[in-house]
């Protein structure tokens, strides 16, 4: 996959759910028998990053206290290294236990700008068959609404992949 050009936002939600099945694919494959917390997330952030023009920052958050988010592995420009649960749109996400789907940073109260250039957001949280979170899949695109429903769906089933296949193994 990583050979391919990324696909762009003008690319339809046919192209965009074509794409993202080819990523899952490739996740499954990359992931077979992997136990490593670190090199799951690592491999998961290179395959999206590469698969997305759109993607000007991918990454993972792990959640290494109940309050606390501490920056895992990332592409693209430098990421906050840690976030308090009680903020942003990642803490929002551990917070809701939901995907937050951000159109416009601007307009989301407590969003912490790790990039300036940063203008939609979407934040996934990796959670265990079991109910517990692991952390959260955090991309960023330097474009207005850059995200929709094709995007959640498949990023939501890609952190459904890792919360089942590290959700007994050391995370930190």
């Amino acid at each position: 996959m990583s050979s391919e050009a990324g696909l762009g936002l003008e690319a339809s939600a046919e192209a965009r759910a074509a794409r993202y099945r080819e990523v899952v694919a490739a996740v499954r494959s990359l992931l077979g028998g992997e136990d490593d917390w670190i090199a799951g997330l690592a491999t998961v952030v290179a395959e999206l990053h590469g698969a997305f023009a759109y993607f000007d920052w991918t990454g993972c958050y792990r959640l290494v206290k109940p309050d606390l988010l501490v920056i895992g592995p990332y592409q693209g420009g430098h990421g906050c290294l840690r976030i308090e649960v009680s903020r942003g749109v990642c803490g929002a996400a551990v917070r809701a236990r939901a995907t937050q789907l951000v159109p416009d940073v601007a307009l989301f109260a407590d969003h912490i700008a790790c990039s300036t250039l940063t203008r939609s957001e979407i934040v996934v949280p990796i959670v265990t068959p079991a109910g517990r979170i692991l952390g959260v899949l955090d991309v960023d695109s330097n474009a207005l609404a850059a995200f929709g429903e094709v995007d959640r769906e498949h990023l939501e089933e890609v952190c459904r992949i890792l919360g089942e296949q590290f959700a007994t193994t050391d995370r930190l």
